[in-house]
């Protein structure tokens, strides 16, 4: 089933939710049948009614579904602030700790306050308690939804708490076993707890060796080790091993997708959290304020470039079919710089890499350049070549010499550019500015750059002084 077939059907969902709620049905009817969706679907047709229905639904679901339904909206924070502060503190209640806090975060600072005076003590806590903590550290992405069982009880024991505790936690895949003090024992997996003998001591499921995670720790450093587990959450442990969270694979999902996010926008010189959902509400000038701080210094960067072209304008007088080819030497040349520096990029996520691995970095971008460069120089030889000498009427001799041009500025640029997509990052890294926002947008100037000089360098050498066109 594509795309366009998933999207259809869930349209389709959406508007018949809309005609049921809005339909006349009694309460247990109504939740009987919204029971047979799913919440994220429920959560699309609530956005597209009006608050008022909006409100009434949410007194006939209660707040643990209401709850469910503000993890699936896409600006939660807006449709919050339709509630009373104590029906939305009703609402953050039931709400993971770590959702609660960043949803909190986003509020206005009026209503963040009406909120926390109508929290739970123990809610309040949770949410002090993740918000304590940098975004760069673990801590800061955990959730506080998980079940914690003392490694002491039997099988039997631990089923009961079990089922207490999911009471309040649904995060049940995988349970933590702690010592008397709270302190991490090892995790025990939901599925040989449920086929274990019921008196069977609970330490004999337990394992010990189980990976783990302490709240101040890196995000960065953490995220390639934490997935390479695999594992449904990880537990977070403080600075004396208690047990004061779990960082779940959706988490790591959620955190993935906005790092990728941000590492894009700053790759196209796009100013922090421009391209979000909520900026298609912002105003001209805001996005203007967002993008055009690069772009001036690119203009004058491009006046740089444009000012070099005109060096060359004799030779373009004297041979005007390089004109021509001028764009295919500027496009490769940015492509394969962009691909360098992507590259680039990701290998700097590995803060540990030797200055070893980065001058075989530079050298292996060079060679793929070169290698590159050579396959489609023997191409562009050929084909420009041939294109010179039928439809231009030129000889075979005028033809394939400007082919031949074309194919080593190819080879050359393609080449230069690479080591430029490579070298550029890894200066901007050592001097501790961020290699993605700094090499972006400066990276297709220089691109165009080299393969202007590389380009109209060797067709004087080339055209003019060794094959004496003009």
């Amino acid at each position: 089933m594509n795309v366009r077939r998933h999207e259809f059907i869930n349209e389709e969902i959406v508007k018949e939710i809309i005609q049921f709620i809005r339909g006349e049905h009694d309460r247990e009817a109504l939740l009987s049948r919204l029971d047979d969706y799913h919440d994220y679907d429920i959560a699309q047709a609530l956005e597209e009614m009006t608050p008022q229905e909006r409100k009434e639904l949410y007194s006939k679901m209660g707040e643990e579904w209401t709850a469910e339904i503000f993890s699936y909206y896409d600006e939660p924070e807006t449709l919050l602030t339709e509630l009373a502060p104590k029906e939305a503190a009703g609402v953050i209640e039931h709400m993971d700790s770590d959702d609660a806090a960043e949803l909190l975060e986003q509020l206005p600072e009026s209503f963040h306050d009406s909120i926390e005076a109508n929290l739970s003590e123990e809610t309040s806590g949770d949410i002090r308690l993740l918000s304590s903590y940098g975004d760069d550290e673990i801590g800061s992405l955990m959730s506080t939804n998980y079940i914690s069982i003392c490694y002491r009880l039997s099988v039997k024991e631990a089923m009961r708490e079990l089922i207490r505790q999911s009471a309040d936690n649904d995060n049940i895949t995988t349970l933590y076993a702690v010592d008397e003090n709270g302190c991490f024992y090892g995790a025990i997996d939901l599925k040989d707890l449920i086929l274990a003998r019921e008196y069977t001591p609970l330490e004999s499921i337990i394992v010990n060796s189980y990976p783990f995670v302490h709240d101040h720790d890196d995000l960065e450093e953490c995220m390639d080790w934490i997935r390479d587990y695999e594992e449904d959450s990880l537990p977070v442990l403080n600075s004396e091993d208690h047990l004061v969270g779990v960082i779940t694979v959706q988490d790591i999902v959620d955190y993935m997708e906005a790092e990728s996010k941000e590492v894009y926008n700053k790759l196209a010189g796009i100013a922090e959290g421009d391209g979000d959902s909520e900026d298609m509400k912002e105003t001209l000038l805001t996005s203007m304020k967002k993008r055009l701080p690069w772009l001036v210094a690119l203009l004058f960067l491009g006046m740089f470039v444009s000012s070099v072209v005109g060096m060359f304008e004799g030779i373009v007088a004297k041979i005007a079919i390089l004109i021509c080819f001028q764009s295919l030497i500027l496009d490769m040349a940015g492509n394969v710089g962009t691909q360098s520096l992507a590259v680039t990029i990701r290998v700097l996520m590995d803060d540990d890499i030797t200055f070893k691995k980065r001058l075989a970095l530079v050298w292996k971008e060079v060679k793929i350049g070169i290698a590159n460069g050579g396959l489609l120089g023997i191409v562009a030889f050929v084909f420009i070549g041939i294109y010179v000498c039928i439809f231009r009427d030129k000889s075979l001799l005028y033809g394939f010499s400007v082919s031949a041009c074309v194919g080593v500025s190819l080879v050359l640029a393609m080449a230069i550019s690479s080591f430029a997509g490579t070298v550029i990052p890894l200066f901007f890294h050592k001097i501790k500015v961020d290699p993605a926002v700094a090499s972006g947008p400066l990276i297709t100037t220089v691109n165009d750059l080299v393969a202007v000089v590389t380009y109209y360098g060797m067709a004087w050498l080339m055209l003019i002084q060794i094959f004496h066109l003009a």
